[in-house]
C-alpha cells in the first residue's frame, strides 16, 4: 500500500516552502500564480489527495453531514434517504448515515458520535422512545438539526412531517364510504407522534360518522410486518371479527394480508384492507393494497434543503414543513359482504377451526 503524498513532498517537487503548499490547498492565502501553478502541478502530478476530515477540523466543520434513521430495513427510508443525499450532493455536502435499530440508546451513541466528527448539520428520524435530551446537546454548537418524519417530546426545532392525521382520516372514510361498520385499527408504537396522528385521523372518521368501536379494535404494533401479521392474526378471531383493517403502514398491511390467506379470509370479498406508504411492492400484492401515499422522497429532500439553509445562517426561525398525502385506491377494498365473514369456517395452519355463533 502506497503512503500518502505529504505536503513536505509537494513543497519540495514545487520547490516552494509548506506554507505556501499550505495556502494554495487551503486557499487561506492569495499566492502567487507562478508559484500556485507549480503547486497545482507537483499536487497532479504526486496524486496528492487532501483529507476532507483534517480540513474540516482546521475549520471546525466538515462537509459531511449525518443522517440518522431507525429501520434501514423499513423500505419506507431509503426514498428518505435518497431525497436527502441528492440535495447534499448537489451542494457539495456528503452524507454519513448511522440505523439506530429503532434503539434510543443507539440513536443517542451515534448523535454524540456524529458530533465529535465536526458534521455540518444533522438530520434525524427519531426512534420510539427517544426524547429530546441527546439532541439538545447541539444546542450550544452552530450544528443545525432538522427532525424528519416525527418529533420526540418537547422538540421545538426544525422539522419536516407528513399530514398522517388527514392521511389516516381519508382512508379511513373510505371504508366508511364503502359500508364498513366494523373497522379495526392496526396502529404503530404510539409513543411516536406520526402512529398518534394516524390513530387520531382514523378516531377523526368514526365519530364524523358516529360509528363507535370495541376497544380490542385498536391494536398496537411495531410499524413492522411480524406484527402486523400478529396483530391481525388476533383481530381475526374475534366475534364478531372486523370487515375492514387499516393497518398504519404498509409492512403492518402486509402482514395483515398474510394472516388473512392464513385464515381462509379473503380479501376484499370478506376484509377490506387499506395501508399507509403506498411503497412499490404494495402494486404487487394480491391483491394490489389501498394505500395513503406519503412523499418519502421529498421528505427527504425537503429537510435537506431546510439544513442548508440552516447552515448557511439564514432563516433564524424553527419551521415545520407539513407535506400532503393522498389515498391510492386499488383492489384491496369492496363493500362488506351482508354478515360480514363472520361465521366463516376457515382455516389456520392445516387445522379447520369453526367460528363461535354471533
Amino acid at each position: 500500500m502506497t503512503a500518502p503524498v505529504t505536503m513536505r513532498q509537494i513543497a519540495a517537487a514545487a520547490k516552494v516552502s509548506i506554507g505556501t503548499v499550505s495556502h494554495v490547498i487551503n486557499g487561506t492565502a492569495t499566492v502567487r500564480p507562478k508559484l500556485r501553478d507549480r503547486v497545482l502541478d507537483a499536487i497532479r502530478r504526486l496524486g496528492y489527495q487532501p483529507s476532507a476530515l483534517a480540513q474540516g477540523l482546521r475549520r471546525k466543520r466538515t462537509n459531511m453531514l449525518g443522517m440518522i434513521v431507525p429501520d434501514i430495513t423499513n423500505p419506507f427510508f431509503p426514498g428518505v434517504v435518497r431525497g436527502a443525499e441528492d440535495i447534499a450532493y448537489k451542494h457539495s455536502y456528503r452524507m454519513i448515515l448511522c440505523n439506530a435499530d429503532n434503539d434510543p440508546d443507539k440513536e443517542e451513541s451515534y448523535v454524540r458520535e456524529l458530533r465529535s466528527y465536526q458534521i455540518a448539520g444533522l438530520l434525524i428520524i427519531p426512534a420510539a422512545g427517544a426524547d429530546t435530551a441527546h439532541l439538545r446537546t447541539y444546542a450550544s454548537s452552530p450544528v443545525p438539526v432538522v427532525c424528519i418524519d416525527r418529533v420526540p417530546d418537547g422538540w421545538k426545532g426544525d422539522a419536516v412531517l407528513v399530514a398522517n392525521e388527514d392521511g389516516a382520516y381519508e382512508g379511513t372514510r373510505h371504508l366508511i364510504e364503502m359500508g364498513h361498520r366494523r373497522i379495526a385499527v392496526i396502529t404503530g408504537p404510539l409513543k411516536l407522534t406520526n402512529a398518534a396522528e394516524r390513530l387520531r385521523g382514523f378516531r377523526k372518521a368514526l365519530e364524523e360518522a358516529k360509528l363507535r368501536i370495541a376497544p380490542e379494535f385498536v391494536s398496537e404494533a411495531r410499524f413492522d410486518t411480524l406484527s402486523g401479521y400478529q396483530s391481525a392474526m388476533q383481530l381475526l378471531q374475534m366475534s364478531p371479527r372486523p370487515t375492514a383493517i387499516f393497518a398504519c403502514n404498509d409492512l403492518m398491511a402486509f402482514g395483515t394480508l398474510q394472516a388473512a390467506r392464513e385464515l381462509g379470509i379473503r380479501c376484499p370479498q370478506d376484509l377490506s384492507i387499506v395501508g399507509f406508504d403506498c411503497l412499490e411492492f404494495t402494486l404487487l400484492t394480491d391483491p394490489p393494497l389501498t394505500s395513503i401515499y406519503q412523499p418519502g422522497y421529498q421528505l427527504g429532500a425537503t429537510a435537506a434543503r431546510l439544513l442548508l439553509q440552516r447552515i448557511d445562517g439564514t432563516e433564524a426561525i424553527p419551521k415545520n414543513f407539513l407535506l400532503p398525502t393522498e389515498l391510492r385506491k386499488r383492489n384491496s377494498v369492496a363493500a362488506p359482504a351482508s354478515d360480514g365473514g363472520s361465521k366463516r369456517r376457515f382455516q389456520r395452519m392445516g387445522k379447520f377451526v369453526r367460528r363461535p355463533s354471533t
